[in-house]
């Protein structure tokens, strides 16, 4: 039961991803990836951290701190510039659609680490839900952008990160707490972003933005920075790394209703289909009875 409740909240986190993905889209004309990196990540610093220091939560110990840190400048800080980089190139929805190879990615790593063990029917499943991804992108790419393979094609590589960011997070958030383990992660990558934004006069940028352009950049760090992430975190702690990872192919739906509101992405049958897919994967991966709970690197058991 505790499964099925982080990988539902898993989906709430992933949805909300999606609609992230329109308004990145929507912004990225008026930023570079850098300075969206530094609105969404900045924004959502300042909303996570008074919610931990109001709970207060269970910090990570001294000694996670540098793992902890390294996790969050991965994932808050390379991977969403190159997130944001491959926005400019291709379609919400496309890019949404590479990003659903997080499952795929997850699991293998998590694999070669010996830290979760693959199942025939998580393998079918998460095969299913990658290769509805990739003939999705094929069949349509006659009616995408130009060069639009070259921003999916980034957003694949990028995200290694967060493959890496999902197996290695769970024994450092079963040490301390979701919340807290969350806060240090995004102010780490939050920093590093203005530091690198100040170096390079990228933060001038946000000075010209009017106000739909700071509403959108609110809404991309409140729900799509803060919400989504204390979502994930929270989903992470009580499911397997491939089972929440899979919630991500739900990412591209919301990404191409809401981008079809904002800057008129045309939802295609190609995208349909793939979906289908997706969906068919995410039911045989996640509909799979266990006989043990997972345990992580240390093998700890979830908290009770």
């Amino acid at each position: 039961m505790g499964e099925w409740i982080g990988v539902l909240i898993a989906l709430v986190s992933s949805s909300l991803g999606g609609t992230a993905a329109a308004v990145t889209r929507y912004l990225v004309g008026s930023g570079d990836p850098l300075t969206l990196s530094i609105l969404r990540w900045g924004i959502g610093f300042l909303c996570v951290l008074p919610v931990a220091l109001a709970l207060r939560v269970r910090w990570p110990a001294r000694a996670d701190w540098p793992g902890v840190a390294f996790l969050g400048f991965c994932l808050y800080g390379l991977f969403f510039v190159f997130y944001n980089l491959a926005m400019s190139y291709t379609t919400a929805a496309r890019a949404s659609l590479a990003l659903s190879t997080l499952p795929l990615q997850t699991m293998i790593v998590g694999a070669l680490l010996g830290i979760e063990r693959l199942t025939a029917r998580k393998t079918i499943g998460v095969t299913i839900a990658v290769l509805g991804v990739f003939a999705a992108l094929a069949s349509g790419l006659a009616e995408a952008p130009e060069g639009a393979w070259r921003g999916e094609l980034i957003m694949a590589g990028a995200v290694l990160c967060m493959a890496f960011y999902n197996v290695f997070s769970r024994p450092f958030i079963q040490r301390s707490s979701a919340l807290g383990f969350l806060a240090v992660g995004m102010g780490s990558g939050a920093l590093a972003l203005i530091l690198a934004g100040l170096l390079t006069g990228r933060l001038e940028v946000l000075a010209s933005f009017g106000p739909a352009q700071w509403y959108a950049g609110i809404y991309l760090g409140v729900a799509g920075g803060a919400l989504a992430f204390i979502l994930w975190v929270m989903a992470l702690q009580r499911a397997s790394p491939t089972r929440v990872a899979t919630t991500m192919t739900v990412n591209p739906i919301a990404a191409a209703l809401l981008a079809q509101q904002l800057v008129g992405e045309a939802i295609t049958l190609d995208l349909l289909l793939g979906l289908v897919a997706v969906f068919a994967g995410i039911w045989i991966a996640t509909s799979e009875g266990r006989k043990r709970p997972w345990l992580g690197p240390h093998r700890e058991a979830p908290p009770r």
